[in-house]
């Protein structure tokens, strides 16, 4: 049983993220933490009759310290949401500040914590989290116990980038809902699996298809898959139309935030061979951040990969697999954004003005 935390949980995310996460049996505790409204939220699920303790928190009082200290898993939907006209560029300039913040009090306060950022644009925030852990030295410090014997010295890591994680699940419940209507079952839904790696935003999408554990109909034309494609890409763009303003994917987001916070859990309890697509360091395992360097022909520090999920984090980053064509045009399309994005976000924390 476990502790979560989830900053930024009063807001449209966090709300029904902080719902979902108390009906998971393997949280025993559950942390939360706004700017306002928080003890009412924290209220309101202490009522729900499962096990895990509620508490709210606000900044007064060193309230982020308290709700940080001794959590097991951080989920952060923190941030502002997505208007109409407003692009990923705007949503940067706000939300990179309070994602900063947070990531300070995770450094001091939790620093052996799985954390798991949702806050957009992700393909920059999930960046500024490392930087700010490496500027406190948690990042890839190295914390060592030695034993000594005769021919034998032991040592043991804490490693901060197998703990970080940018949430990409959403990408792949649009995937897996919009192939199960292709296919005219939405019946089908939850057992669709598709990997989508790259990054978090438009074009750094890139749904593989062709491995989809549920093959397109006979005939889905080159256009039929490209439409696809656009759609699980700018999906986010298709509901913030359709909520003219008064939001942007708050309900989907924290479904696909609960999904991957649970297989993390899952994980960290022990369970075996969970998979999951995750925007993550890639020097968390060296072999295979360095296998598929090699296949996108670029030398990046952040990509989204199948990840198998373990008690330490990432136990281990899965390739690629045999890519189509077309896929690997959509990867090359996604290098310049996505090599863009990180870059922005390690600048920003560099910046002499910070």
């Amino acid at each position: 049983m476990y502790k979560a935390v989830v900053l930024g949980a009063a807001g449209g995310i966090g709300q029904p993220l902080a719902l979902l996460l108390k009906s998971n049996p393997l949280v025993k505790e559950l942390a939360l933490f706004d700017i306002v409204n928080t003890p009412g939220v924290a209220a309101d699920l202490s009522h729900i009759a499962t096990p895990a303790k509620v508490s709210g928190y606000l900044p007064p009082d060193d309230g982020l310290k308290k709700a940080l200290t001794g959590a097991d898993i951080v989920v952060i939907p923190a941030g502002v949401p997505r208007k109409p006209g407003m692009t990923r560029d705007d949503l940067f300039k706000i939300n990179a500040g309070i994602v900063r913040d947070l990531a300070t009090g995770i450094a001091t306060a939790a620093p052996k914590a799985a954390v798991l950022v949702i806050s957009n644009p992700v393909n920059s925030t999930v960046p500024i989290v490392a930087e700010v852990l490496k500027k406190h030295g948690v990042f890839d410090a190295k914390k060592c116990v030695v034993i000594k014997r005769p021919t034998l010295l032991w040592l043991f890591f804490d490693f901060f980038p197998k703990r970080l994680f940018g949430v990409t699940t959403l990408d792949v419940v649009r995937a897996s809902t919009f192939v199960s209507e292709v296919l005219g079952d939405l019946s089908l839904a939850s057992s669709v699996t598709i990997p989508v790696v790259g990054g978090h935003s438009g074009v750094t999408i890139v749904p593989l298809f062709s491995q989809s554990s549920h093959p397109l109909p006979a005939g889905f034309s080159p256009s039929d898959l490209q439409a696809l494609t656009t759609r699980v890409q700018f999906g986010g763009d298709e509901v913030v139309k359709a909520k003219d303003g008064a939001g942007s994917a708050t309900l989907s987001m924290a479904y696909a935030g609960a999904e991957f916070a649970g297989k993390v859990l899952r994980a960290l309890n022990g369970e075996k061979g969970i998979i999951s697509p995750s925007f993550v360091h890639l020097s968390c395992d060296k072999a295979g951040g360095d296998s598929l360097k090699k296949v996108i022909g670029k030398e990046l520090d952040f990509f989204s990969v199948p990840v198998e999920l373990g008690p330490e984090g990432v136990a281990k980053l899965h390739s690629l697999g045999n890519l189509t064509e077309f896929e690997q045009s959509l990867i090359q399309a996604a290098l310049p954004d996505l090599e863009s994005n990180i870059e922005k976000g390690v600048s920003f924390i560099e910046s002499p003005k910070l």
